[in-house]
């Protein structure tokens, strides 16, 4: 009895001893996993950037006043577009696969290649600075989920003409329009001297960004107007680019200070607007000068 109870004894040893072990190795087995998880090399890999600047021309729209032209107007009737007239429009660049971008969105394309977004891409532009870019067009575009590029007059517009105040102005770029400057007021800056002019364009880029908060980094021409001692004084304020008011798409192999833009007048129809940006796709480039007639 007592050798039987030795072996008992002894028998019980052993699967204690065995049970830790098994049990031990299985530990370190569990955390030997955890270990190599923690300490596998994280991924190198990131999202895919292109880095290569991209060549997409792209036409940019011209609009003023979405509203019906009043009896009297010291604006030319026909940059009066209805309200109608401008949702329709809006609609069918829409269903016709173009979605509105901005001219940083379009420099950013252009010098780094971002991305645009699928679809074609287009700039519904907005010249001087009137109350109906705001109460008219602002929901239109909200509606699309697209935003404008306001070039505003920063004396202000007369109030017979419906000028946009200061509130509505912080309240598109709020939208997440984007503002640039069609100068202090509407001079001709072909007539100035190249002093004048530099002086003129360079406080219209100071009070665009001290009074909005915005970069403010392009500028539209008054009336359309430019020549060489113009564009000079537009790159000394530290301007990105600037838009013409001559008929073409806009891309990357152009001068920068000379884009061109398509005017939308009163009476066009969303057809009529369809073809006539697909026409202006093959007009030349704009001239190194331009003083001609020119309805803004």
């Amino acid at each position: 009895m007592a050798l039987a109870s030795l072996l008992a004894v002894a028998a019980i040893v052993v699967v204690a001893v065995v049970g830790t072990t098994s049990g031990s190795g299985s530990s370190s087995a569990k955390h030997g996993s955890s270990a190599s998880a923690t300490n596998k090399p994280a991924s190198t890999k990131s999202s895919p950037q292109s880095s290569q600047a991209a060549t997409a021309a792209v036409p940019i729209l011209i609009y003023h006043v979405i509203n019906v032209a009043p009896a009297s107007t010291s604006l030319s009737p026909s940059l009066y577009v209805p309200a109608d007239e401008f949702t329709s429009q809006m609609d069918a660049l829409k269903s016709g696969g173009w979605h509105a971008v901005t001219l940083d969105q379009l420099e950013a394309h252009w010098t780094h290649g971002t991305s645009l977004g699928s679809g074609k891409p287009i700039v519904i532009s907005f010249d001087g600075g009137y109350a109906s870019q705001y109460t008219t067009a602002l929901p239109v575009l909200k509606r699309l989920g697209w935003v404008g590029v306001l070039n505003l007059e920063l004396d202000g517009l007369s109030p017979s003409d419906g000028g946009l105040n200061e509130d509505q102005v912080h309240a598109l770029v709020s939208a997440g329009w984007e503002l640039d400057t069609q100068g202090i007021g509407a001079t001709d800056l072909t007539t100035l001297s190249p002093a004048e002019a530099r002086s003129e364009v360079a406080e219209a880029r100071q009070t665009l960004r001290s009074r909005y908060g915005v970069p403010g980094n392009w500028f539209s021409y008054p009336l359309g107007h430019y020549d060489p001692t113009v564009i000079a004084a537009v790159q000394a304020a530290g301007f990105v680019g600037a838009t013409t008011v001559l008929s073409g798409w806009a891309s990357p192999g152009q001068d920068r200070f000379r884009l061109p833009r398509l005017q939308v007048l009163g009476g066009t129809s969303s057809s009529q607007l369809l073809s006539q940006v697909d026409s202006a796709k093959s007009s030349a480039p704009p001239p190194a000068s331009y003083t001609g007639s020119s309805t803004t």
